[in-house]
């Protein structure tokens, strides 16, 4: 049987080659095989035998018979190879190997596993393409190996047998490389090499000829890299078909060779090799550099010259994304640089390069990141809301609106509080760091501040890049007990039962000063026979107050004082200075008859009684001795004199002195009244008391003095007179020989003195009555000057100019103070008498006002101002029940200080009008929506001077029209007088409806216009009355009247409203003397105009509608002199600074520049100064005739002396 086996075989054999040619690398091994070119492998654990059975019979009857190449696993362990090697075969044109197989196992099984390789050009040996591993089948088998290999490789079939450790036979018989295809395998067109990127899959078209089947196994077989499974196929004809295979998720470590391969029931085919090519996508090495950075943008150098991965690059990519976010954005690059923007500021980016080679997936993995972060931008705005917590007097707490990134753009900021406010006139600007800023409320407490100080606080938003301030806010804190006045400025003018005391406001006011709270005390004084103990009291002052004058003290006592200071939190400490009374005359007694108790020729003896003493005790007592003599000068009212200097008789002798000191003697020598003698020829403490003339009169003087504290007081009184007894005279006793030779001398000497005199006076009495008028005002302001000069020299200086003020008073019966004849021959020589009451004591300085002469001489000084200001009847109108409030740091000035005030002011180096002026608040100070209002914007003819809500004028709404309400003026306090005036613009062309709606429904009577129509080329004001009638909608005007003066026009309106049965008079005062540019020049011409106003004006009428072009500069003048006049008349002062402070808190920059501001005070100096100068024109003709006089004796009229002066 296997012999008929083996001839079939054989037989089958023959058949094929019959059908076809056979090439070289077959073998029957009928011949020994290396005939064939067949080799073993030398590194083989065993070697193929060559058995032939025909020449070698064999009795195994496991052993087939026939001439093979065999193995025999019997004894050998498992795992053992041997290999037989074909010859390399290179054959161009299709072909298959056929070969034979036997496999048998005495032990019935598998005693080992046959493989057949096909190795390519000499390439690795690979896995092998087929293999029998099952049963043994104790027959002859055939395979076919369709291998597809091409010119130029070549290939080599090897044969292994790897032994299993069971007995057996495997054998391989009758090799033949047939020329034309397997019949039972298919054949592999040429397939070809796959380059695909890491990653993607690598996809194999294996196309073949032949049919397949089920059961066929197809798969992609690599070189050491792994297999892949079949895909798909697709039969394209009955006898081809694609088989695809993809090598899924590429690497690096998938390249290599691969070839197809099919597994039928009768071979393998194999294809080609084909090379995959797994290229790496390429990744920078390294991170892109930074080139610029800003705030919104990073310019970076990509760097990617350098790679890891395989070329070639076909796009660039950027890639970034913040370093803490779950985001990133991608952008094409298509140079070497690149600029990412619209970032964020002050964020950190990580950046990376993407690089891309052809292919899908050819895109690398990021390269390394570039971590970098973009700068700070400048905040995006300043703190928002910054308003006040809590205000006390040392501190201020302040809060805002809380911010973030949005705001800071900047991770890195500081938020400062800055504040600023002044100090000791020194302006102190302090910055603290807030670090409350991540609070859902922040707030901060600015601390160590001054009580009552506006504080000027803004919230800084700094970065590294810039800086965003909050809107300013202007904090004033809580007041706080005052400071201590300060003792030097305590100062007082002594006098003799008063003093004059003046003090400082403290240094640290901590407030606004309400009250001053003065206590005095008597401490000692020279007169030990004063009883002080009810010398004590207590006073209060208001705080614009630092002056009192104390009445009724005693003399020569010094008085301790002690002030303090108050504010609305109370009283501050104390401070104390002490001052002394000036010590007064004794007080002599009364003598109500001049009768002496004896009188002879020579002698009179009179009664000498003690004076007493006040203030200091009584010094010295002497007897004056006065003669009569005839009087060369006009008869006067006799005032009665002391003497207190000294005059020994023979020195009256010599100096033809009309009086000498008869005696002297000490106090404690006339305890009680005692008779005196003068002429007794008798020397008292050197004094020679000779005896009388008897031809001659004279009158005798009793006085006493008291000296203390360097000061010297005297008083005295006439006890005696003595007339000529004959008209003879008496010789003198000393000299008599010469008493003729002396007499003659004297008259000779009087009368030529005499002579000279009266030439002198004629000549000079002339050129004075010339001078005369001119002279009066001048010296009027002097006196003036010299009164107020005390209240502003140095505290060293008050002395001398109290007593220098108080006698101009007592000279112009000032102050209720009267000097006049005494009523008796009693005088006190430097004592001031008064007759001011105790209840009330004014300040000796102030008098109600001073009224200033001007034209005639005959005027006096009084108190009544009434011409001061005005001539007219002051008009009440709703009078408040406060007097006008004056400010602390400005307190008013009175009217005896403006002039000197004011040159001052002009003259300042330090403090001027300049810098007062520029004190006020410049601008917006209080809301003013409603003007703001769309509706309303076309209402106001400047932008930037417009209505303030709390204070504007609300008409009455039309109906259908919510903003008809609206006009562009202020409602203004009066003197007294709230809501007297409205300051409103110059009407436009369309609101003079609104202005006359204005005009009736505030019940106004008079308007004052301080405008021209046009000005410099420019509109200023619309002409908003008629030349005969017009119609206003519902209101009618009718001009009655217009009266041209020299500087303005008084037009008079008859107007009417539609629906009311009433018709009203209304003037207007219309001002054309205002230039173009500045103020006027002289102030006389708009004194006029406002006595005008005043005086046309009905006391009960609406407010006063006062306007120019904006209605804040003239009208602002004109509101002030206007007031400012009321007040001087009313009080004698007037506080220009804070009626204008309390203007602009009504409306916007009432008075706009420093020269209105200068303008005012000049204009009310003026008023105050010269009064209303104005002549009614039927007067002027005879006042003309009048000042044209001559003066005979100065050869000059009144009217060459006015335009002299």
């Amino acid at each position: 049987m296997r012999r008929l086996g083996t001839c079939l075989a054989t037989l089958a054999g023959l058949l094929l080659t019959a059908a076809g040619d056979t090439f070289s690398g077959g073998c029957l091994f009928d011949e020994p095989y290396s005939t064939c070119g067949y080799s073993q492998a030398e590194d083989d654990d065993f070697n193929w035998e060559q058995v032939n059975t025909l020449t070698k019979p064999t009795s195994d009857p496991w052993m087939p018979s026939g001439s093979f190449m065999l193995v025999n696993t019997s004894g050998r362990p498992e795992g053992q190879r041997a290999h037989l090697l074909l010859p390399q075969l290179k054959e161009n044109d299709t072909h298959c190997i056929d070969f034979h197989y036997f496999v048998s196992s005495k032990s019935n099984t598998a005693p080992g596993l046959l493989n057949v390789y096909v190795k390519v050009n000499n390439g690795p040996l690979g896995n092998p393409i087929w293999n029998i591993s099952g049963d043994p089948t104790r027959t002859w088998n055939r395979a076919e190996l369709a291998i597809s290999t091409f010119w130029p490789n070549f290939y080599q079939v090897i044969f292994e047998v790897i032994t299993s450790g069971h007995q057996g036979y495997l054998v391989i018989d009758e090799v033949k490389v047939l020329g034309h295809p397997c019949t039972r395998t298919p054949h592999f067109l040429r397939i070809q090499n796959v380059e695909v990127n890491a990653g993607q899959f690598a996809t194999f078209q294996c196309s073949a000829i032949g049919r397949t089947v089920v059961g066929d196994r197809l798969w992609l077989q690599g070189i050491d890299v792994r297999d892949a499974p079949l895909k798909e196929i697709k039969v394209t004809s009955s006898r081809r078909f694609i088989a695809s295979f993809n090598v899924v998720n590429t690497t690096k470590r998938d390249a290599g060779k691969y070839r197809c391969m099919i597994r039928t029931e009768g071979g393998v085919g194999i294809s080609n090799y084909a090379e995959l090519v797994v290229k790496e996508p390429p990744v920078p090495i390294a991170p892109p550099q930074l080139a610029s950075v800003g705030a919104t943008y990073l310019w970076i150098q990509l760097n990617a010259n350098s790679i890891n991965g395989d070329g070639p690059i076909v796009a660039r990519e950027v890639e970034y994304c913040t370093a803490s976010g779950s985001w990133n954005d991608r952008q094409p690059v298509d140079s070497t640089s690149y600029k990412i923007g619209h970032l964020d500021p002050d964020t950190e980016y990580e950046i990376s390069v993407l690089l891309t080679r052809p292919g899908e997936g050819g895109t690398g993995s990021p390269g390394p990141a570039l971590r970098t972060r973009t700068k700070c931008a400048d905040p995006m705005r300043g703190p928002r809301k910054l308003e006040v917590v809590e205000v006390k007097s040392r501190q201020i707490t302040i809060r805002w609106e809380p911010f973030g990134y949005n705001v800071t753009r900047c991770h890195s900021y500081n938020l400062t509080v800055h504040y600023c406010y002044q100090v000791g006139g020194q302006e102190q600007v302090r910055e603290e760091v807030s670090w409350d800023t991540d609070n859902s409320h922040p707030q901060h407490t600015i601390t160590n501040l001054s009580p009552y100080t506006n504080v000027s606080v803004k919230l800084i938003l700094m970065n590294p890049e810039g800086r965003k301030e909050s809107q300013e806010l202007i904090i004033q804190t809580d007041e706080d007990l005052p400071g201590a006045v300060p003792t030097e400025s305590i100062q007082g003018s002594t006098f003799e039962e008063k003093i004059f005391l003046q003090w400082r406001e403290p240094i640290q006011t901590y407030g606004v000063i309400t009250l001053y709270e003065i206590t005095y005390k008597a401490v000692s004084s020279f007169d030990p026979e004063i009883d002080l103990s009810n010398q004590s009291g207590r006073v209060s002052k208001l705080g614009n107050e630092t002056h009192f004058l104390f009445f009724g003290l005693y003399p020569g006592t010094t008085y301790s004082f002690t002030i303090r200071a108050s504010t609305a939190k109370g009283f501050g400490p104390p401070a104390t200075n002490q001052f002394t009374t000036r010590i007064s005359a004794p007080s002599m007694p009364t003598y109500e008859l001049e009768t002496p108790l004896n009188q002879t020729d020579n002698t009179v003896t009179v009664m000498l009684k003690p004076a007493h003493s006040r203030g200091a005790p009584v010094s010295v007592y002497q007897v004056v001795v006065e003669e009569e003599r005839p009087r060369r000068t006009k008869k006067t009212t006799e005032i009665l004199k002391c003497y207190p200097v000294p005059i020994h008789f023979q020195n009256a002798s010599i100096l033809n002195s009309q009086y000498y000191f008869a005696a002297e003697f000490p106090a404690n020598s006339l305890q009680a009244a005692q008779p005196f003698t003068i002429g007794d020829n008798k020397t008292y403490n050197g004094y020679w008391n000779t005896p009388l003339l008897p031809h001659k009169s004279y009158r005798i003087y009793f006085q006493a003095a008291s000296k203390a504290n360097g000061e010297t007081k005297i008083d005295c009184v006439r006890v005696a007179t003595k007339g000529a007894a004959t008209p003879k005279p008496v010789p003198e006793p000393e000299k008599e020989t010469d008493h003729t030779v002396k007499i003659a001398g004297v008259i000779a000497g009087i009368l030529l003195f005499v002579i000279i005199f009266l030439g002198v006076v004629l000549v000079m009495k002339k050129r004075k009555l010339a001078k005369k008028r001119k002279e009066t005002m001048s010296s009027t302001r002097q006196e003036m000057t010299v009164m107020v000069n005390s209240m502003d020299k140095s505290y060293a200086e008050q002395g001398t100019n109290c007593d220098e003020a108080f006698s101009f008073m007592d000279t112009h019966n000032l102050n209720g103070r009267s000097v006049s004849s005494p009523s008796s021959f009693t005088m006190k020589t430097n004592t001031l008498s008064t007759s001011v009451p105790n209840s009330y004591y004014p300040d000796p300085f102030v008098p109600t006002a001073i009224l200033v002469p001007i034209n005639d001489e005959s005027h006096t000084m009084a108190s009544d101002t009434s011409s001061l200001v005005q001539s007219h009847t002051y008009k009440k109108r709703e009078l408040a029940d406060v007097p006008y409030q004056t400010g602390q740091l400005h307190p008013a000035i009175r009217v005896a200080d403006l002039l000197q005030h004011i040159t001052q002011m002009k003259c300042a180096e330090g403090y001027g009008f300049k810098e007062e002026y520029e004190s006020f608040f410049e601008g917006q100070s209080a809301p003013w929506d409603s003007a703001k209002k769309d509706e309303n914007r076309m209402k106001n003819r400047y932008g930037n001077i417009i209505a303030y809500d709390h204070s504007r004028v609300r008409l009455q709404t039309i109906e259908g029209d919510t903003n008809s309400d609206y006009i562009n003026g202020n409602y203004i306090d009066g003197y007294h007088r709230p809501n007297h005036y409205i300051a409103t613009q110059g009407p436009m062309q369309e609101t003079i409806y609104d202005f006359w709606r204005m005009v009736w429904h505030e019940n106004t009577a008079s308007i004052v216009m301080v405008t021209n129509l046009v000005e410099v080329g420019r509109v200023k004001c619309c002409k908003y009355w008629p030349d005969d009638t017009e119609i206003y909608k519902d209101i009618k005007v009718t001009l009655i009247e217009t009266e041209l003066l020299a500087e303005y026009v008084i037009r008079t309106f008859a107007v009417e409203k539609r629906g009311v049965h009433e018709i009203r008079e209304i003037r207007q005062f219309h001002f054309t003397g205002w230039p173009d540019h500045g103020v006027p020049y002289h102030a006389t011409g708009l004194l006029g105009f406002v006595r005008q106003v005043k005086s046309k004006s009905p006391p009960n009428a609406g407010p006063l509608v006062v306007h120019c072009s904006a209605g804040a500069g003239r009208t602002g003048c004109f509101i002030v002199i206007d007031i400012m006049l009321d007040m001087a008349e009313r009080e004698g002062v007037v506080d220009i600074y804070n009626c204008v402070r309390e203007l602009r808190s009504r409306r916007v920059n009432m008075v706009q520049t420093e020269e209105q501001y200068v303008f005012i005070h000049d204009a009310i100096l003026e008023a105050c100064l010269c009064g209303d100068t104005s002549v009614p024109a039927s007067q002027v003709r005879s006042l003309y005739y009048d000042m044209n006089k001559l003066d005979p004796q100065t050869n000059s009229s009144q009217i060459k002396e006015e335009f002299r002066v």
